[in-house]
């Protein structure tokens, strides 16, 4: 379990008293907000406290930094920070308590030179203005917290990749090195023709719990139908290894060796495994399972869902996402559930064949260019339409003109997969991009 650091850092030629009330009111709102907060038992005056307090703390542990200015402080406090902690942080000031006499706290100098120090040393952080009662001020630094807390998960995060990407399905590829460097991600390559074989391998008492899985959300499964009994069989075998390595997401090469090689889809086992939260990828999409675990974690653990941009509706200012025909269970629309399929191309089992639910989504893709990393935010509503195409699709109202956003992501050049997930988080994702120094292309009306 990560922590949070609490320092409120003040001056003894400052107003201390009114000081201590606000450190209280600030530390009782972060025990709120978690039970992983280190802090000491009042401000901290002077370098040298500070710099005691912080030899008590495995710098390995630490997600955030919560630097307050109760006073002004110079330099050497932050710096003292820089020195032992390597953690993103919050620079918060506070209000002064009465305009008109005494300057009392100055607080926000104490926080501009602090934000001044970061910015030259290149160390990521935030800054909050405002007393711990106000709304925007607890806002802003839970969602702080919620993404160190995203970024810390990424640094533990690892890939298996079953299988390359199709030929001339570049954006699906992925140059580890940068993906290692901007996001602390680690692939894990596997091969598709081992898994295919140890799957086939795997004893009946290991395989039948997945479609036991399986049955309990998807309508009119056929246990007896040989493909469900190959979608168990390699289920079973990724389990193992998802356990195994320690695998948190999966990008699997779903065509043409599943039908060819294994007589099945792979949609079902990649329904599977993003329904219970490691999200999968179709067509060894390494970038696209890096998106969909962003929207989980953001959402808190609600399943995206991955698709491509297929149709454009001018008069409802929509676009229809769709894809062969995986998604998790629960995305199905609830007049219709989730129920088996088969693939629209090959006529395989089984896959997933349902429209999504209706609701407010975030669109999101993780991209890449030679000039690095960017992000895409957008946001919509899924429309309570039929299902669009055979597979799994979904009708997205768009906020911005549809005509536009169409033209201006084929001149940014975005990849062709779109996560999606059904919840507002663009103001994470964007916080997300600035915490990570990485250009985000926002379609959204603010």
């Amino acid at each position: 379990m990560e922590n949070i650091v609490y320092l409120p850092i003040g001056r003894k030629t400052f107003d201390l008293e009114t000081g201590e009330e606000e450190r209280k009111k600030s530390s009782a709102f972060l025990h709120q907000i978690t039970e992983q907060i280190l802090e000491p038992e009042g401000i901290l005056t002077s370098p040298e406290e500070l710099e005691n307090f912080l030899e008590t703390i495995d710098p390995h542990h630490v997600s955030v930094v919560i630097y307050q200015s109760i006073t002004f402080a110079d330099g050497e406090f932050i710096q003292t920070v820089l020195d032992k902690l390597s953690a993103s942080i919050i620079v918060w000031s506070i209000r002064e308590p009465a305009v008109g006499a005494r300057l009392r706290l100055n607080s926000l100098t104490g926080g501009n030179s602090t934000s001044h120090v970061l910015k030259c040393a290149g160390h990521r952080y935030t800054f909050v203005f405002g007393n711990t009662e106000e709304a925007q001020v607890q806002q802003r630094i839970k969602q702080h917290v919620k993404i160190q807390a995203l970024l810390t998960e990424l640094q533990n995060f690892k890939i298996g990749v079953i299988g390359d990407y199709q030929p001339g399905f570049f954006f699906s590829g992925t140059d580890e090195k940068q993906l290692k460097e901007q996001f602390g991600i680690d692939v894990l390559r596997l091969d598709l023709q081992k898994a295919f074989d140890k799957s086939k391998q795997m004893p009946q008492e290991k395989w039948e719990p997945e479609i036991e899985r399986a049955e309990k959300q998807v309508a009119g499964l056929q246990r007896s139908d040989e493909t469900v009994q190959r979608f168990a069989q390699f289920s079973s075998y990724v389990r193992q290894e998802v356990y195994e390595q320690n695998i948190s997401a999966l990008a699997i090469r779903c065509w043409p060796e599943f039908f060819n090689e294994l007589g099945a889809a792979a949609c079902s086992t990649l329904s599977q495994f993003t329904e219970e939260g490691v999200v999968s990828s179709c067509e060894s999409d390494i970038h696209g399972a890096v998106t969909m675990f962003i929207l989980q974690e953001l959402a808190g653990g609600k399943s995206p869902y991955l698709g491509d941009m297929v149709h454009v509706n001018e008069a409802s200012n929509s676009v229809v996402y769709w894809h062969c025909g995986a998604g998790a269970y629960s995305l199905a629309h609830p007049e219709q559930g989730a129920r088996p399929g088969v693939h629209p191309n090959r006529k395989l089992g089984f896959t997933m064949e349902f429209g999504l639910k209706p609701g407010k989504v975030t669109i999101f893709r993780v991209g890449w260019t030679p000039q690095g990393y960017r992000l895409l935010v957008m946001r919509g509503e899924a429309l309570d339409t039929p299902q669009r195409f055979n597979g799994t699709s979904v009708e997205v109202q768009l906020e911005t003109n549809v005509t536009e956003t169409l033209y201006g992501l084929m001149e940014e050049g975005f990849e062709p997969h779109y996560g999606l997930v059904y919840e507002d988080v663009t103001e994470d994702l964007t916080m997300l991009g600035k915490q990570l120094g990485l250009p985000v292309s926002v379609y959204k009306l603010w």
